[in-house]
């Protein structure tokens, strides 16, 4: 089984940065693309960026694209996500998760099939 776990969020400015990782662990783990999504209170989850396991292709939200910058270390099963510049709207949990089917690099929640248990993001204005 995989396991997903993140780190790095928390309090932050309006302007400041912060630095998510996403480590993988348990079986063999060669995911086809690992994504970041978000939800903030009330709000449903949206995709925010994602990264071929093979190739490092991103893809991005158009409201994070230039701002966020997504990453991975395969050798350490881990992703990160860059977070600069940062907005109150983009206080959130934040939750990574890894797509094994190789059907394209997902921006569905419903194309990824493991998830972590997510880590808060607050942006102070």
């Amino acid at each position: 089984q995989v396991q997903l776990v993140e780190s790095g969020g928390g309090l932050v400015q309006a302007g400041g940065s912060l630095r998510l990782s996403c480590a993988a662990s348990g079986r063999t783990f060669s995911p086809y693309a690992m994504g970041w999504f978000r939800q903030a209170p009330g709000k449903e989850r949206e995709f925010v960026a994602a990264i071929s396991w093979s190739t490092a292709s991103t893809y991005y939200a158009h409201s994070v694209e230039g701002q966020f910058t997504v990453s991975r270390d395969n050798a350490k099963n881990t992703m990160y996500l860059q977070m600069n510049n940062l907005k109150p709207e983009d206080t959130a949990v934040y939750r990574c998760a890894a797509q094994i089917s190789p059907l394209g690099v997902g921006v569905r929640v419903d194309m990824y099939g493991y998830w972590g248990q997510g880590t808060q993001v607050t942006v102070s204005s």
